[in-house]
């Protein structure tokens, strides 16, 4: 699924339309109702970890009074050509929108909190399509969750993702590897405890963004074996791996803001950067998602006393 620093580009996605007021919805999601979206305006956009949060909220309310304007053409209900369902503009004319931010506005803020599947995605102003054909031989094109239209003549798509209404945003930047508030010193603690480093790094609540890719590249760059023990490393190796944590996303953002594609070290790789064969294995909790893990065993060596530990992967 996505992470930190690719929900951040959604996000820098969906700024331009910030201020602009809703005229249009359509999608194939049931988890909320379209008709909520409509003639709202869009009042912000944050990112908290790897969630995406959307502020709605009635442009009316906002102390700036609106300025009347010529009436927009109406739509007649009907389906858009990926067959989902749509709601069309109200017959209602149009009104000039404030800036958001003001403490009544905030008052009437609903939020919609956005989180990606695997290969969910944004897209503004384009609809997704297919690259590949299906197991069938189908060249379908890519079934949107939901589409927006504003206002200002754009829209956003949005694809394979859970949504849902919440009255705010969870907001703290002490656990977002992305913030410069991250909380070194919590996240060291945490990885100084006795369970595989590999699973502390995927835990939300102390390194909220990261995900596969960045705990298999970060613990390539740090030399540390996924399966190490965190209360047996020096603490000099714990540090390393905080640090490259933070320097990686922060890179990869940037990266991705330039439409730049990364380049990975070790995942997806058969061989590492000094020519050593990779192993390839699904690692997790005992009671929790296994994820595919890339590590060199010549690079990265598993201390002796974590051995025990090469028969027992899967009930980690």
């Amino acid at each position: 699924m996505p992470e930190g620093p690719t929900v951040r580009r959604y996000c820098s996605l969906a700024l331009p339309f910030v201020g602009q007021l809703v005229t249009k919805v359509g999608g194939s999601t049931k988890q909320i109702s379209l008709q909520d979206l409509m003639e709202q305006q869009l009042q912000d956009c944050q990112v908290h970890g790897k969630n995406l949060y959307l502020a709605f909220g009635c442009s009316s309310c906002s102390i700036k009074k609106p300025e009347k304007t010529d009436d927009v053409n109406t739509q007649d209900d009907g389906k858009t050509e990926e067959g989902c369902s749509l709601i069309t503009e109200s017959s209602a004319a149009s009104k000039e929108q404030s800036k958001p931010g003001t403490s009544e506005e905030m008052l009437v803020r609903k939020w919609l909190r956005f989180h990606f599947g695997l290969y969910g995605s944004i897209r503004a102003n384009e609809l997704a399509r297919a690259r590949r054909g299906n197991k069938r031989g189908d060249w379908k094109d890519p079934t949107p969750r939901l589409i927006v239209y504003f206002d200002g003549g754009g829209f956003l798509v949005f694809y394979n993702c859970r949504m849902s209404w919440c009255s705010c945003p969870f907001v703290d930047p002490s656990r977002d590897i992305l913030c410069p508030e991250f909380d070194k010193k919590k996240a060291l603690r945490a990885l100084s405890q006795p369970r595989p480093v590999c699973i502390t790094l995927m835990d939300q609540s102390i390194f909220s963004g990261v995900g596969n890719i960045i705990k298999n590249e970060i613990l390539y760059l740090a030399r540390v074996h996924p399966l190490s023990l965190g209360s047996i490393l020096p603490q000099e190796d714990l540090t390393a791996l905080i640090d490259h944590a933070i320097t990686f996303t922060a890179n990869w953002l940037n990266d991705k803001m330039k439409r730049k594609a990364l380049r990975y070290h070790i995942y997806l790789k058969e061989q590492c950067e000094n020519g050593h064969q990779v192993v390839k294995e699904t690692i997790g909790p005992l009671h929790g998602l296994k994820r595919l893990t890339w590590y060199c065993p010549t690079c990265q060596k598993l201390p002796p006393c974590c051995g025990s530990l090469r028969l027992s992967r899967g009930d980690l």
